[in-house]
């Protein structure tokens, strides 16, 4: 038998396991590194978060990656070489923090790698007929592995396309993992560059989990055409200078993606400069103020995730929203939907006793945790969308 097989069996058969979860989203602000201790699987999962940290990615990284991110027509060669390179930078990461925190990688049993996501194409934003959902995420897994020494699961969506998903958001898994609640209803709000939620009733029936449309993504990339140097709107500090253009807003709404039922994906290969710029030209907001734009994008988003929202409460009018992602330190976009959603109560992830900042690297913890303990079989989660398989591709070692 193949050692690695061996030491995979020897892996899910213990009481608990050491693993660490990446996250690396479309922002490409840094890498996210989760060291989490799991014990048990599926519901009865437990989760400790012993160690988090985030490390800014440099310059240079984020301009490589740029070159190939969210573009339809790329240099080929270039993206070949990012598929190592990625991985090696990704490794030298958790080097340099397992170094920090004093532990050794051979005390780390799996690293689970979501990748650099580069292009994300469901069916319903390609619209060729021929083909189905499509997303790739590069950052080779087998890299990870050799670098660290450590067993590395990766490559977590494809398995999700393929049993008839979309491959986003994959949030749902670990949510309902850790965040479902026996007679309360609770969303889990995450507000990244794309936002998306998953409802989670309390009866554990219809089960949602989907992408609403822009989270940081717009305003981000706004922000850096106009102010370089700056990744972001910093305490909301522009678009609170600015006034709401309606004409604008009204066009930013008006793409057949809020037409269709959820759930759904998408990602800034449709929410990008040029949809702001072609909504600015129809709504005749071309010499628009920057601080009126953000002030526009800002509730932009705010308004697709609270009709989001209220499309999927029906007739409840209470219900817990637990947020996360770097959206919820944009001061005036929590304003607008505390504002718009009234009967909502907000909180964060950290009220559960996890940091919102982790949250999404510990899912891919979770995720790695079921893929090689879980019996899919026995997936509680019965919803459309959503397919009980185990995802990820198992890395070994040299």
């Amino acid at each position: 038998m193949n050692p690695g097989i061996q030491k995979v069996y020897d892996i899910a058969n213990k009481p608990g396991r050491l693993i660490i979860g990446l996250m690396s989203g479309t922002s490409l602000d840094g890498l996210d590194i989760a060291l989490c201790k799991i014990e048990g699987y599926g519901q009865d999962t437990k989760m400790e978060l012993l160690k988090f940290e985030t490390i800014s990615y440099t310059d240079d990284f984020k301009n490589e990656v740029r070159h190939v991110f969210s573009k339809k027509e790329i240099d080929l060669e270039k993206l070949c070489l990012l598929h190592p390179w990625i991985a090696l930078q990704h490794a030298g990461m958790i080097n340099t923090c397992l170094q920090k925190w004093h532990i050794k990688s051979a005390d780390v049993d799996l690293i689970a790698s979501h990748g650099q996501t580069i292009y994300h194409a469901p069916q319903r934003l390609h619209q060729q007929q021929k083909f189905g959902n499509a997303t790739l995420q590069i950052g080779d897994g087998d890299h990870l592995a050799v670098a660290t020494g450590i067993i590395t699961i990766s490559d977590f969506r494809q398995k999700n396309i393929a049993a008839g998903g979309e491959g986003a958001p994959l949030a749902v898994y670990g949510d309902h993992i850790l965040f479902s609640k026996k007679d309360e209803d609770r969303i889990l709000l995450n507000i990244g560059g794309i936002a998306n939620f998953t409802f989670l009733p309390g009866n554990d029936e219809h089960i949602l989990c989907t992408d609403v449309g822009p989270g940081n993504t717009l305003m981000d990339a706004y922000m850096q055409e106009q102010f370089p140097g700056n990744s972001y709107d910093m305490d909301s500090l522009v678009a609170k200078a600015g006034t709401v253009h309606e004409r604008l807003l009204a066009a930013l709404k008006e793409h057949d993606f809020f037409k269709q039922a959820f759930p759904k994906t998408t990602g800034p290969e449709l929410f990008n400069l040029l949809y702001l710029q072609q909504a600015k030209q129809t709504s005749n907001a071309a010499s628009l103020s920057p601080q009126d734009t953000m002030a526009t994008l800002n509730r932009f988003t705010a308004d697709m995730i609270v009709v989001a929202i209220k499309d999927c409460l029906k007739d409840k009018t209470k219900i817990k929203i637990f947020s996360s992602g770097g959206g919820i330190h944009n001061p005036l976009l929590m304003q607008h939907l505390k504002e718009q959603l009234p009967g909502c109560t907000f909180l964060s992830t950290a009220d559960t006793g996890l940091n919102p900042d982790a949250k999404e690297a510990v899912l891919f913890a979770l995720l790695a945790n079921e893929c090689i303990c879980n019996d899919v079989s026995a997936n509680t989660i019965k919803s459309p969308g959503i397919p009980a398989v185990a995802m990820g591709k198992i890395s070994f070692p040299a």
